[in-house]
């Protein structure tokens, strides 16, 4: 599983726990929903967010991630 598909899974779990559709976690994360949920389907050609946006989805949901450093 790649690291994209990995973060994709655990911002999944996150929302589905907390009942929250994709468009109300964009909307938390500050971000559109549309590109949500393009990350949250993490395809090959889903787009691989920056690190900026990465934590303001982990902290719209509550959880931590681990970024890679190699």
């Amino acid at each position: 599983m790649s690291f994209k598909e990995e973060i994709a899974k655990i911002f999944r779990e996150a929302r589905d726990k907390q009942g929250l559709t994709q468009e109300q976690v964009g909307k938390k994360a500050k971000i559109d929903g549309n590109y949500y949920a393009r990350i949250e389907r993490a395809g090959p050609r889903g787009p691989m967010p920056r690190g900026d946006v990465l934590n303001k989805i982990a902290k719209a949901l509550g959880v931590k991630i681990k970024l890679p450093l190699d």
